[in-house]
């Protein structure tokens, strides 16, 4: 089983509630509840980044298509390359 960096019962009750969610509706609403449009914002545009990334898009590209920084584009990478494939889990999924 996966050991996180980092847990506690806050962090527990808020996977828990996640996974109750049922659709994108719901996902949404809860979204828009506990994060800022921001924090939206940027979730979205790190995942786009990151399956571009997992396609083998040039950085140069991804920045046009994105408006996302190298930092971005490099920090994600580095979470593809070493992190916990949280990213890669859920991109072989939706291809699915």
């Amino acid at each position: 089983m996966y050991q996180p960096k980092f847990f506690n019962p806050e962090i527990n009750l808020l996977l828990d509630a996640l996974l109750t969610l049922k659709s994108k509706d719901e996902m949404m609403r809860f979204l828009e509840d506990v994060c800022t449009i921001k924090e939206i914002t940027d979730m979205g545009q790190r995942f786009t980044v990151a399956k571009l990334l997992s396609e083998k898009i040039p950085y140069h590209t991804i920045v046009e298509q994105t408006t996302a920084s190298t930092a971005t584009i490099s920090r994600v990478n580095k979470s593809l390359i070493y992190g916990a494939e949280g990213y890669i889990i859920a991109l072989e999924r939706l291809k699915k």
